[in-house]
């Protein structure tokens, strides 16, 4: 698939409370994440997983939210400031070429990659950087839009995410998604 970033004022349709309906933040996220966590969420446009990530790791966890598009950092933060947890998420805008992890190395219990790995011109890349941030024995709930992304570009991201060290470990049930809960080996 060509690569091709989400646009930034889509952000907004994404947010669409309706869309709860079919992807319920906590229902989705409630049984990876616990309190005190440390979760890198790649690609949080402007947060409509962000604010429960960061409900969920309360006030003694951290959510590392990076995204290339200045505007959905600028909307993500006004977002959290709104609810109240803005203390608990380091929202960063990352340079094209990388997602500027080196920091968070090792220290990362979950990562959430919801609707984003397709967008990245290098997925092996993508899946080394985060298995680089992920501690052992991290999860990676990886979702990406069906019909958007086909199952064999989908089967395509599970081998390099194998070939950064992660094994499927469940096939969570999510709507319009094409869906696998990945863990990092020890």
């Amino acid at each position: 698939m060509k690569h091709r970033v989400c646009p930034w004022w889509l952000g907004y349709w994404l947010l669409n409370p309706l869309r709860k309906m079919g992807q319920n933040p906590l229902e989705i996220l409630a049984p990876y994440v616990r309190e005190g966590m440390t979760v890198l969420e790649p690609g949080p446009g402007m947060g409509f997983f962000t604010v429960a990530l960061a409900g969920l790791v309360g006030p003694n966890g951290r959510v590392a939210a990076v995204d290339v598009q200045p505007k959905m950092i600028e909307k993500l933060k006004q977002r959290l400031a709104k609810a109240g947890v803005e203390g608990r998420v380091d929202a960063r805008v990352a340079p094209a070429e990388s997602m500027g992890v080196g920091d968070l190395q090792g220290t990362v219990d979950f990562i959430l990659a919801f609707a984003v790995v397709h967008e990245f011109p290098d997925q092996e890349k993508f899946f080394a950087e985060v298995a680089a941030a992920g501690k052992p024995g991290a999860s990676l709930l990886l979702a990406e839009p069906k019909g958007h992304v086909k199952p064999a570009t989908f089967d395509a991201e599970l081998h390099a995410a194998a070939k950064a060290g992660f094994a499927v470990a469940e096939r969570p049930a999510i709507r319009r998604s094409l869906t696998a809960l990945l863990k990092k080996s020890q």
